[in-house]
């Protein structure tokens, strides 16, 4: 019966589940579940020295050894096709290839259909102007003991490409100073990250997936309690997978919150230089007096941030003492959070339409939409509806009701009605096999960029969306998550906004949910999968440049079509995409890693 349920859900598959067998096939494996870690942490125990056995935090039943040698020959035997140098693995190592992973998803379906709890943009939202706010000048306001007190979005680090609005995961975490790192990530190499931690100093709380109580109490035995716990987010109602990126770290004198797409594993922080992420960070003072610490109010930032740490099972001292830190330059990055709101307003394309419209973003008239993603489920034209309506500020109602009160011919086809609400407003960008190909790392470096065929075959899907995602940084595959919206131009004073959508969720009903009826209450709720979080940054025009000029502002495609965002977030594919189709006739044909 829920089996049932979940086909009607997402079309009986998911795309996190493809991306796991395509890490095991790119492994010679046959796919298999594995396990992640959590954490709940006490962070006033004092850190100590630590040394650790080889097989720390390494439950996972994996011959490394084995793992390695297999690994290489692999490697060996790509060398020509690839172009890559062996002996220079660690420059060029693919990511299908580098896996020693902490946290692996499982491939079984899950067995309820309940609301899962936050996966929002909601999460972490934030605003941004291109004016004196600009994120990517916020060394103008940087001191020594903040670095990024307005918040920024920078690309990761790529080794072999020139330095620039980038970031390095030794920049981000900055070890000498750690005191406290909360980290949640959908996969792990726990040996590269303990390599970048000073673990004498600094405590660990690993938020992740584990498959069962044994497999949690292995992972616990594996680790120094004193200086590294876990923290298990609840798998129910539906949920299996913890695909949410977020990291809190904790210096003496501010907390820094770090929103990456990317997971934490070398390549997707560049050192094998094949791959890209983007990374949003603020750094936020400690409140010294005492008084004011006990009377601080957090900004709706803070709350939505509260909230989603709770619901994953954090320690609800770490969630309270969050309070000791002044959020108020979070202020502009969040909105309209009520305690008595019911959990799938909050969550999902729901919670985004929520948060839209708090930040004033919503929309009457038509908007454009650029999603820029690294992995692509069983997508239908009312999946991309709801997602267009919460672009302009609809709490989900607008679809749910379209959906539920007629009834439809072929429970996959969309209404032409539905379509026409976004037709020639949605460009999805995810890479064709020749772009796949042509890379640093060719076709061994794309494990993790994931989309089956028979999706794109399907009647269903809705091809016309669909633009190459070749990487303004020659060379790169894009893993980065990233949605540009544009909003119609202002009648009042004729200036240009929109807002970028930087985290985890991938396009597909899993990151984004699915809104139904529930059977019990007649009540609306979220059907999703995943575990997810992301930053909402509303950009505008600056004082005096109005939408005119903002070149190819609008429906337009072409280089500049974006320039609005420039200031804020880095654009990071060529622009304009080339399209997949011409109408009925195919131009170019997506990745499918399961084909190559």
């Amino acid at each position: 019966m829920a089996s049932n349920r979940l086909a009607d859900f997402n079309g009986g598959d998911d795309e996190e589940e493809a991306l796991q067998q395509a890490i095991a096939m790119s492994l010679g494996e046959t796919p298999r579940a594995s396990v992640s870690a959590s954490v709940t942490m006490d962070a006033r125990s004092s850190p100590e020295v630590v040394s650790f056995p080889a097989t720390s935090m390494s439950a996972l039943g994996l011959d490394r050894r084995k793992m390695e040698e297999e690994r290489l020959a692999r490697l060996k035997k790509r060398k020509k096709e690839s172009g890559f140098n062996v002996q220079e693995r660690e420059e060029v190592l693919p990511p299908a290839q580098r896996r020693r992973l902490m946290n692996v998803q499982p491939a079984d379906e899950p067995t309820a259909s309940q609301p899962v709890l936050p996966t929002p943009p909601t999460n972490l939202t934030s605003n941004v102007h291109n004016d004196e706010t600009s994120l990517r000048t916020t060394s103008v306001y940087a001191t020594a003991r903040l670095p990024y007190p307005k918040g920024i979005v920078l690309r990761t680090w790529a080794r072999g490409s020139p330095r620039g609005d980038d970031i390095k995961i030794e920049e981000v975490l900055q070890k000498d100073a750690l005191e406290l790192a909360v980290f949640s990530s959908y996969q792990w190499d726990e040996e590269w990250l303990m390599a970048k931690l000073n673990l004498t100093k600094t405590k660990v709380l690993l938020i992740a997936y584990a498959a069962d109580e044994a497999t949690k109490a292995a992972m616990r035995d594996n680790v120094p309690a004193t200086v590294i716990r876990f923290c298990f987010p609840p798998m129910e109602h539906g949920a299996s997978c913890m695909h949410s990126k977020l990291q809190l770290l904790k210096y003496p004198k501010y907390i820094r919150i770090v929103v990456p797409t990317g997971n934490l594993v070398a390549y997707d922080w560049g050192e094998t230089g094949v791959m890209e992420n983007m990374v949003f960070l603020i750094d936020l003072p400690r409140i010294e007096d005492h008084a004011k610490r006990s009377t601080n109010v957090l900004t709706p930032f803070g709350i939505e941030l509260q909230f989603f740490l709770k619901a994953q099972g954090v320690d609800e001292k770490m969630v309270a003492s969050l309070r000791n830190y002044d959020f108020s330059e979070t202020s502009r990055y969040g909105g309209g959070s009520h305690s008595n709101m019911d959990v799938w307003q909050r969550t999902g394309y729901c919670g985004l339409g929520r948060t839209v419209k708090a930040l004033g973003l919503d929309s009457d008239g038509h908007i454009d939409m650029d999603y820029i993603c690294s992995s692509i489920g069983a997508v239908n034209n009312d999946l991309l509806t709801a997602l267009y309506n919460a672009c302009k500020g609809d709490s989900g109602v607008k679809e749910y009701e379209a959906r539920t009160g007629k009834p439809r011919k072929k429970k996959d086809v969309s209404t032409a009605a539905n379509q026409r609400d976004f037709a020639g407003h949605i460009r999805v960008y995810f890479p064709s096999g020749d772009t796949v190909r042509q890379s640093r790392g060719g076709p061994n470096s794309a494990g993790t960029i994931s989309f089956q065929s028979r999706w794109w075959d399907s009647e269903s899907f809705p091809s016309e969306v669909l633009r190459d995602s070749r990487p303004a940084r020659p060379g790169l595959l894009l893993h980065s998550k990233i949605i540009f919206v544009r909003r119609p131009v202002s009648e009042t004073d004729g200036s240009a906004s929109g807002w970028a959508y930087v985290g985890s969720h991938n396009l597909s009903e899993s990151a984004w949910g699915r809104l139904v009826k529930d059977r019990n209450t007649g009540q609306p709720k979220l059907n999703a999968r995943n575990w997810e979080c992301g930053v909402l940054i509303p950009v505008s025009t600056s004082q005096g440049l109005k939408a005119k000029d903002t070149v190819s502002y609008g429906t337009t495609e072409g280089p500049q079509m974006l320039d609005l965002f420039r200031d804020a977030v880095p654009i990071p594919v060529e622009l304009p995409g080339a399209p997949y189709a011409d109408g009925d006739k195919a131009m170019l044909r997506p990745w499918f890693y399961q084909e190559n």
